[in-house]
């Protein structure tokens, strides 16, 4: 099998006498003088292992692997270095590489380091794939995950599922964190009872006490009938309340007083009643900056947040990319009852580079658009969003020389002749790929120069 690799060394003789032996073993090869030019080519390519040399100008060895591993997780680095410098490589394979060599370097032993990488980097891949078919019948409540941080989160609520600790889950829009409540729900001593969930975001003002509450016939204008609350609902099992930090302050007093006494009065009854319900929080906004604000209790805060969990966003755990998206792939090309295998090596080292503001829902978003439009059964990178394929084209542009126009203007140039290519040169499907008018269209593509015929 062809596997891409990248080479990284500074002398000319040493990246051609490497790249040529490994091209007639099959290998498709790029070359790199120092750390930056690789990143570069890194965020282009979709590269399967990097050879670099360890003393390097502009961005040495060590630098380089943390930003390769911070870029995309999967692409394995073997190290080449000096035999004073052994010590250095051996710290770096602490940090993420698989292996290293010593100059200068032989050949032979260079396949063979290669050979062991390359194997080892399949046999991992299949051993994700295993792991992952187990991990879903047996999984913390469907969470599919395999990053060292989303364990770790996964971990706290395993052992708090069985208390009853009010548990505050913190974390980005997207991350998860409703998934993790009902996981903590479904794994405690409370599984055959209700789990109701309620968004404060979603309510006003003048709503939150009676829906949280409930209300008596006639409490204010428009209660026709008793009411029960969600409290009441989630009675003897678990209320979920997410974006608890939307919650106006008059009712953080009521609420904090729930928490404390276990009893509730309905809005326009005096009589209070015992209730046994387990209160699950979460937020994406710092409950900490909104306390020092004014903003939230300070004493509900310190309630609420007897555990904390904090989940990452998908841009800081990426090696779950993978095993998410072929979760998703799977699921939807069910619903759609379409024949879809996977992804090109290409497309999941896009979606691999993507920082995903939405996190896991925009992820999964992602995928279920590109199964209900793919026509093949392997996914390409045209079938991405235009976001996901020009991600990593963006950075370049941000970090072009030129000045702010001229870096705005090569970008634009480059996603009208993306959408011109996926929309076979058609300006009215080009422009609906862009958002745009075909009126605005044909505009830029004549301030560009850009020619009205399919781009290749």
């Amino acid at each position: 099998m062809s596997n891409k690799i990248l080479i990284v060394d500074d002398e000319k003789s040493q990246r051609e006498m490497l790249g040529g032996y490994l091209k007639k073993r099959g290998h498709t090869i790029h070359a790199a003088q120092h750390g930056l030019e690789a990143l570069e080519i890194l965020r282009q390519q979709a590269i399967d292992l990097v050879l670099t040399d360890m003393r390097m100008p502009e961005l040495d060895g060590a630098e380089l692997l943390k930003q390769i591993k911070a870029l995309n997780p999967n692409i394995d680095v073997i190290m080449m270095t000096a035999y004073g410098s052994i010590e250095d490589a051996t710290a770096a394979m602490k940090n993420g590489a698989v292996d290293y060599i010593t100059k200068p370097v032989d050949l032979e032993q260079l396949e063979l380091t290669l050979s062991r990488a390359l194997e080892h980097k399949q046999l991992v891949s299949e051993n994700k794939r295993l792991r992952q078919l187990v991990n879903e019948r047996l999984s913390f409540e469907g969470i599919i995950s395999t990053s060292p941080a989303m364990e770790q989160a996964l971990n706290i609520a395993a052992r708090v599922a069985e208390s009853h600790a009010t548990v505050l889950i913190t974390g980005e829009s997207g991350t998860g964190k409703e998934l993790v409540a009902r996981a903590i729900h479904y794994a405690s001593n409370r599984r055959d009872q209700p789990f109701v969930a309620v968004n404060m975001a979603a309510l006003s003002d003048n709503l939150v006490e009676s829906e949280l509450f409930g209300h008596e016939k006639g409490a204010f204008t428009g209660a026709q009938q008793q009411r029960q609350g969600r409290f009441e609902a989630a009675n003897h099992g678990t209320l979920f309340i997410d974006e608890v930090g939307d919650i106006p302050l008059h009712t953080q007093v009521k609420l904090l007083r729930v928490l404390q006494e276990q009893q509730i009065e309905r809005i326009g009854s005096s009589t209070p009643f015992s209730i046994d319900v387990r209160v699950l929080a979460a937020t994406n906004h710092p409950l900490e900056e909104q306390v020092k604000n004014g903003l939230f209790r300070q004493d509900l805060y310190y309630r609420l947040n007897v555990v904390n969990i904090h989940l990452p966003p998908l841009r800081q755990r990426r090696e779950d990319i993978p095993v998410l998206a072929d979760h998703f792939i799977r699921r939807y090309a069910d619903q759609n009852q379409k024949q879809i295998d996977g992804f090109s090596r290409e497309a999941l080292d896009r979606l691999m580079k993507y920082d995903y503001p939405g996190n896991v829902r925009e992820l999964e978003n992602i995928i279920e658009q590109v199964v209900v439009l793919s026509r093949d059964e392997i996914i390409q990178v045209n079938d991405l969003p235009l976001g996901v394929q020009n991600a990593c084209e963006t950075d370049n542009y941000s970090l072009s020389n030129g000045s702010f126009k001229e870096r705005v203007e090569a970008f634009e140039k480059k996603l009208i002749s993306e959408a011109l290519r996926k929309a076979n040169g058609i300006q009215t499907r080009a422009a609906d790929l862009l958002g745009m008018s075909e009126r605005h269209l044909r505009y830029k593509l004549k301030k560009y120069t850009i020619q009205n015929k399919i781009p290749f």
